[in-house]
């Protein structure tokens, strides 16, 4: 990771929270149409993993895609899933394109969720490691084009509006 303030962290991880806690509740109650800044959006379903192997199968698959591959010279470069025990949060380690994630935290697997992976695969993607903030603007396009690309627009929009709401800046 970059040696650069990452001023917008707790931002992003609000947006985050906020906007897998839609998720949640949509999956909870099966009521999956939500109000956008007045629009109503049916919200996609997200994928959940069941293991490190489904996690790095679901990997290799993103990272294979064209259009992916085509966007980010990173795609070629494979990235190792493993799990991260007694850790609150997934991360990425970008000397070795290692993704680590919590299998399990207070009884939940709240980590082997799409959102997340996406998260983790936006850090991978990244050209310039050492040159741009973790969560900056450029990590958060590439975010929010993956969210976009692969779960739907409807993700992404309920995303990006979120992150904007919460003060994030994204290119």
């Amino acid at each position: 990771m970059s040696g650069l303030r990452d001023s917008q962290r707790s931002q992003v991880y609000d947006a985050e929270t906020l906007v897998r806690g839609v998720f949640e509740r949509a999956d909870e109650f099966g009521a999956r149409t939500v109000e956008v800044l007045g629009s109503h959006v049916t919200l996609p379903v997200e994928r959940k993993f069941a293991s490190v192997e489904s996690t790095q199968s679901y990997v290799d698959r993103v990272l294979a895609l064209n259009w992916v591959a085509a966007q980010w010279k990173r795609a070629d470069v494979p990235v190792t899933v493993r799990a991260r025990s007694g850790a609150k949060a997934a991360h990425y380690e970008a000397d070795d394109a290692v993704l680590a994630v919590p299998l399990h935290v207070h009884g939940k697997a709240w980590a082997l969720r799409e959102l997340v992976i996406l998260h983790e695969l936006a850090h991978h993607l990244d050209p310039d490691h050492a040159g741009t903030a973790p969560h900056g603007p450029e990590f958060c396009g590439r975010y929010i084009e993956l969210v976009d690309g692969i779960i739907g627009p409807e993700a992404a929009l309920l995303l990006r509006t979120t992150m904007y709401s919460c003060g994030v800046r994204i290119s």
